[in-house]
């Protein structure tokens, strides 16, 4: 949709057959909201006459000759006009592109939100793995004004618009179109066509005209509208070179007069006037068979496409689970493997330990053995003096000679044998502790496993025309004026918009502010939003407004 497309055209082709050969092309039904503008010789910007042959208007003799598919005419209610995802897409581009360029006001925390839901729009599901930083650095998100009026550079402007991409989670790429123009609609200046006009007393206003009707709105301010005429109160409008007159539902009324600059801008003027009262009529209509059909086939598509993302998501799922449950295997053979290596180091470990004490208990019993040795040596030298001292004593008793000598030298032998004793009972203990350790260095080492309508706006010769707006069984429904902002219907979009701008206050640089940004503060201020405002303008009978009017 946003694309250039190219169509080639012969001298006799009507505006209607160029319009019919476009919408055929991208499959758009809902045509009455689309025209076909161009700039003129004189540099304006113009819609084709439709019952015109489109080289017998006023464009300019170029090749090619840029002609721009445009909305003509808005919805009152984007959820329940647009049908096509065609018709979303068209609207969707062209407010986007009004609200960057400023010709829509938008208000920065609003801009943020909005900026979010056309990524959403863009990229679909904020996916961490797969939009890194600087995913948002090739689009236009923001109005340039919000951008210099913050303290801000375009990494931190990324992340405030990252954190509300995420909470879009699951919206479908159409139905985040639709939650932006639902949101956008709310903007005062959403969806209306200025005029600059003037009152008798010569006073310079602009005129207002949208889907809802007709707004006066002094010169310095096109947000706040002062006095309301709805569609339903207008029976008959006409002009007569630059005087635009207005005949009201109530002939008690005066009519209401005003002055265009130029002849063209009235004819625009009539042709707007009678396009958006034609549908203003029809909305308050039942629904044309081939509406009701497109209804359908559009809620057909739409379960469709939820049932096809619901198995998408199902299958995404799976795929996830899947590759988590991939992950965690590879996690625990990796734990394994750095177990199984830990495991063998301590393998190598307790084997050393065990090779070291393997040697310790050699050690030991080498020294066991000699210690054995020992007291085997000390027991046949107590055997040899046990037997030498018998003999002495055998010897005493024989011969009985020398016997203080023997006597002393038997004491002697006793006390050496009792001395030897001690040695030798020494040396047994000695042995015992060095058999018992002997025996505890031998014992087993055990390592435990572990596994996880048209009017020719340059004819200049054609200086009047009249339109008459009142229809059989004329509709005097005004609903529109009970409407509600989407942010008072959707509490959560509410404290979105809250907490964004309390985030985006202490950035904001007060020195910058526009003129657009001051009156909206000051309608904040005052409890004032697009259908109050439009309350309160409508208010009083139809006399009392148009007289309001003249006194401005």
């Amino acid at each position: 949709m946003d694309a250039e497309l190219e169509f080639a055209i012969l001298p006799s082709t009507t505006g209607k057959q160029l319009f019919n050969q476009i919408v055929k092309t991208i499959g758009l039904r809902e045509t009455w909201f689309f025209g076909l503008q161009y700039q003129d010789s004189k540099g304006f910007s113009t819609w084709l006459k439709l019952n015109k042959r489109v080289t017998a208007q006023d464009v300019r003799r170029e090749n090619p000759l840029l002609i721009k598919f445009r909305a003509k005419f808005y919805p009152e209610d984007v959820a329940e006009e647009l049908i096509q995802e065609a018709t979303q897409r068209l609207f969707f581009l062209q407010v986007k592109e009004g609200i960057l360029n400023d010709d829509i006001y938008c208000p920065p925390e609003t801009a943020v939100l909005l900026a979010s839901y056309s990524v959403q729009t863009k990229h679909g599901d904020y996916k961490k793995d797969y939009h890194f930083p600087g995913y948002l650095s090739r689009d236009k998100l923001l109005p340039q004004r919000v951008l210099e009026q913050h303290k801000l550079n375009k990494e931190q402007w990324e992340n405030r618009i990252k954190v509300w991409h995420e909470e879009h989670k699951g919206v479908l790429r159409e139905d985040a179109m639709v939650e932006y123009l639902k949101i956008a609609q709310d903007l005062e200046m959403y969806g209306v066509n200025y005029f600059s006009i003037k009152n008798k007393k010569g006073s310079e206003l602009w005129l207002g005209v949208d889907a809802l009707g007709l707004n006066i709105y002094q010169n310095t301010d096109r947000m706040t509208p002062k006095i309301g005429f709805p569609w339903s109160e207008i029976r008959n409008i006409s002009f007569n070179d630059k005087k635009f007159v207005i005949k009201p539902m109530d002939k008690k009324a005066p009519d209401f007069v005003f002055y265009a600059p130029r002849l063209r801008i009235n004819k625009r003027i009539l042709a707007l006037c009678m396009g958006n009262h034609d549908l203003y009529m029809r909305r308050r209509k039942p629904d044309t068979i081939e509406v009701q059909q497109m209804k359908a086939q559009a809620r057909e598509e739409k379960t469709k496409r939820q049932m096809e993302k619901a198995l998408l998501e199902s299958e995404k799922k799976k795929r996830e689970n899947a590759e988590k449950e991939t992950e965690k295997i590879a996690r625990e053979t990796m734990e394994l493997m750095g177990r199984l290596k830990q495991i063998e180091e301590e393998t190598k470990k307790a084997q050393k330990e065990l090779e070291e004490q393997t040697r310790r208990a050699l050690e030991l019993e080498k020294e066991r053995t000699f210690s054995q040795e020992e007291a085997e040596r000390l027991e046949k030298e107590r055997r040899a003096a046990e037997e030498a001292k018998a003999s002495l004593i055998q010897q005493s008793e024989s011969q009985m000679m020398n016997q203080e000598n023997l006597a002393t030298e038997l004491a002697e032998l006793t006390s050496k044998i009792s001395l030897l004793e001690d040695v030798k009972k020494e040396k047994d203990d000695d042995t015992k502790r060095w058999q018992k350790r002997c025996f505890n260095l031998s014992e087993p080492v055990y390592i435990q496993d572990c596994v996880q309508g048209d009017h020719d706006e340059t004819d200049e010769s054609s200086a009047e025309a009249s339109a008459e707006l009142t229809s059989p069984g004329m509709v005097r429904d005004r609903s529109e004026e009970e409407r509600m902002t989407e942010a008072q219907k959707n509490k959560r979009l509410q404290k979105h918009l809250k907490v964004l701008s309390t985030e985006l206050a202490g950035a904001r640089d007060d020195s910058k502010n526009t003129p657009n940004d001051l009156i909206h503060a000051e309608n904040v201020k005052a409890g004032r939003d697009k259908y109050r405002t439009l309350r309160q303008i409508r208010q009083g009978n139809t006399k009392q407004r148009i007289d309001e009017f003249e006194s401005m």
